[in-house]
């Protein structure tokens, strides 16, 4: 079995979500660090046009998008409770609502001056400045209408409550985690953990979940560099792929991007397509062939 490498950086909350599932799963891994923001050559190699963070890679396939992650985690770790597919529609809706609306609510309550005085201690002035340009130049390409301001932080602390009002048990829906509680952790990671907010003293309940997500911690890894990464993929050959799914695109030239924000295209050969994921083919000099998986749900796909 190939091993598991996960392209992140420490600030990034999908990579902390991911990093999660993957102490809850038990499963050992690679970490490759990345830039907090392209270019990153070593992920254009892998997934062409993609720029958000994190990324996965299993010799060679590379899985984009914390779902599609999920997906490879909950195969791996035999944990099926951490994959969006066959959960109920409770737990579909909150993800959905959380992974998207409820986090972007986090990121634009709890970013102030504490929040970027720790990136420039993180990284440095410079790159603390490139770094905001380049997420308000994403965010005007954005379709996803975000709150501002106290209305955000309006939504985040409405949200707690809910939550508060969820957890009769350990966890959001029983007394095991699923998809739902690492789709929740990671925003409140970053308000409570990065940014430091007390924001959790009045809702005891979910202030003890928050620590047992944490306790799962990271699970065991070591850091490889970007070329080892790179070679492995050379040196692999994509899954086999039994079935090509019926879209009427498969077998043909496509370019899939995200349909909410960071919506930078990857283009390849759609060698398969179901209700719940994508896969592309595509080719680099550096790593030769490779399979690209994207969830279905968030994804546009058009003709080359």
């Amino acid at each position: 079995m190939q091993e598991f490498i996960l392209y992140h950086y420490a600030m990034s909350p999908f990579s902390e979500k991911v990093r999660a599932m993957l102490g809850y799963a038990g499963l050992s891994w690679q970490s490759v660090i990345v830039r907090e923001m392209p270019p990153r050559p070593m992920l254009s190699a892998l997934a062409g046009g993609y720029r958000k963070v994190p990324v996965a890679q299993s010799g060679a396939d590379v899985f984009c998008d914390s779902r599609a992650i999920a997906d490879e985690i909950a195969r791996l770790g035999g944990k099926p409770e951490l994959s969006l597919a066959n959960q109920p529609q409770a737990v579909i809706d909150f993800v959905r609502t959380t992974d998207l609306e409820v986090f972007l609510a986090c990121v634009i309550a709890a970013s102030d001056g504490r929040l970027l005085r720790k990136l420039i201690r993180e990284t440095s002035l410079l790159n603390a400045l490139r770094f905001l340009k380049d997420r308000i130049t994403m965010g005007t390409k954005s379709r996803v209408k975000a709150v501002r301001g106290p209305q955000a932080k309006a939504k985040v602390m409405a949200h707690i409550e809910t939550m508060e009002s969820m957890l009769e048990k350990d966890f959001l829906f029983g007394d095991a985690p699923c998809i739902a509680d690492f789709s929740a952790y990671h925003g409140l990671w970053f308000v409570c953990d990065l940014a430091g907010k007390p924001w959790l003293r009045d809702t005891p309940e979910v202030a003890a979940w928050l620590e047992r997500m944490k306790a799962f911690g990271h699970g065991k890894h070591q850091e490889i560099t970007a070329d080892q990464a790179l070679d492995i993929a050379r040196n692999a050959t994509p899954r086999a792929i039994e079935s090509a799914g019926d879209d009427e695109l498969t077998g043909k030239n496509v370019e899939v991007a995200p349909d909410d924000y960071g919506r930078d295209p990857v283009a390849g050969c759609l060698v398969f397509a179901d209700e719940q994921t994508l896969i592309l083919e595509r080719s680099h000099a550096r790593v030769g062939q490779v399979h690209v998986h994207f969830p279905k749900q968030g994804y546009a796909i058009k003709p080359a």
